[in-house]
């Protein structure tokens, strides 16, 4: 065998491997930023940035979830959005089943929108008034042609009935429900679709407790029974760590932990999660809570500070934490942190 026979051999057995290494990751966000210009110039060019999504990476496995929790206003709908490309991002890769779909032009990225979809926080406003239940769920699948249009009654009622739908309510239109059934239409709406991939954007905040219970309970049994991957986002991390299979911390638009569910429940590294973490209610009269009050409000993600963008608030902060960023570092079992606290070694 020559040594050009011997290098192609090499080279198809390296990229073999690499497949094998990546199969099992549905999704793989690398370096993504989505920057929104605030001011321009006198040329309409942009001179200031909102950095909503700044140098996130991650990557989701077949069939598992992931919790995306932090504070309002620290990007997380906004991840969810980029990665769907409902806003374009400004930097970084999106590689969905291996392909990057910042890359796919508009007709290649349609074809691509029934494998992901977007459970929305408001129930009632993403649903039409005008149209009955049946054509709200029916209407996509038309759209990308997925059933015929005989069979469409009948797929949309298979549909409703996973999702806990009876079939009279088909005619009926949104403002006769309430805000549990209105979730379970937009639950179907995107199922409709076949998705492997769905972004719940807090689906269940405004919903009373009990119900919030069953919406998650059928999104896991969904998940059961139809292979789904999730990315659940949400305020509240008793629901995270009933749902998901890994989390991801976000401060000011940058992740500064990640981890899977029992490593960051068990063994949080960021003074950030713990902080948020003490404020999660115990239902025990007699356990005295050791809530950490973090000093400071927010700072803006326009002007962010230096460094570790959390030392304005953090009460371990040290001198290097103001100049220099820390790296998100993987510190054992794919526990991810960007923390100064920890060494910073390669």
């Amino acid at each position: 065998m020559s040594n050009i026979e011997e290098t192609k051999v090499t080279e198809e057995l390296v990229e073999e491997t690499q497949t094998e290494n990546t199969s099992d990751a549905i999704l793989v966000v690398k370096n993504l930023k989505k920057y929104f210009p605030v001011e321009t110039d006198f040329f309409g060019r942009p001179t200031k940035y909102l950095k909503a999504v700044d140098d996130v990476s991650f990557e989701i496995k077949e069939g598992t979830t992931l919790g995306i929790v932090g504070e309002s206003g620290c990007g997380k709908t906004t991840l969810g959005r980029t990665i769907l490309r409902l806003h374009p991002a400004t930097e970084g890769e999106i590689l969905f089943e291996g392909k990057d779909i910042n890359a796919l032009k508009t007709k290649e990225m349609n074809a691509l929108r029934p494998s992901m979809q977007i459970i929305f926080q408001d129930p009632y406003s993403s649903l039409s008034p005008r149209m009955p239940i049946g054509e709200i769920i029916g209407e996509a699948v038309l759209e990308h042609k997925l059933v015929d249009k005989k069979d469409l009654k009948a797929y949309v009622l298979d549909i409703m009935k996973k999702c806990g739908l009876p079939y009279h309510y088909y005619e009926r239109y949104p403002h006769e429900f309430s805000g549990g059934q209105r979730q379970r239409i937009c639950i179907a709406t995107a199922l409709a679709l076949k998705p492997k991939f769905v972004v719940c954007d807090e689906p269940v905040s405004a919903l009373d407790v009990s119900i919030q219970a069953q919406i998650i309970n059928l999104l896991r049994d969904l998940q059961k029974e139809m292979g789904l991957t999730y990315i659940f986002i949400s305020h509240d991390l008793s629901v995270v760590e009933h749902i998901s299979d890994y989390i991801g911390v976000m401060y000011l638009g940058s992740m500064v932990e990640y981890g899977s569910t029992q490593d960051i429940f068990e063994n949080p590294m960021h003074p950030y999660t713990e902080a948020l973490f003490s404020a999660v209610p115990v239902p025990d009269p007699n356990v005295k809570m050791n809530r950490i009050i973090l000093s400071g409000d927010i700072p803006s993600p326009i002007n962010a500070p230096s460094g570790c963008k959390f030392h304005t608030r953090c009460g371990k902060c040290m001198e290097i934490c103001k100049t220099v960023a820390p790296k998100f570092k993987d510190y054992g079992n794919g526990h991810k942190v960007a923390c100064h606290l920890y060494s910073q070694e390669d």
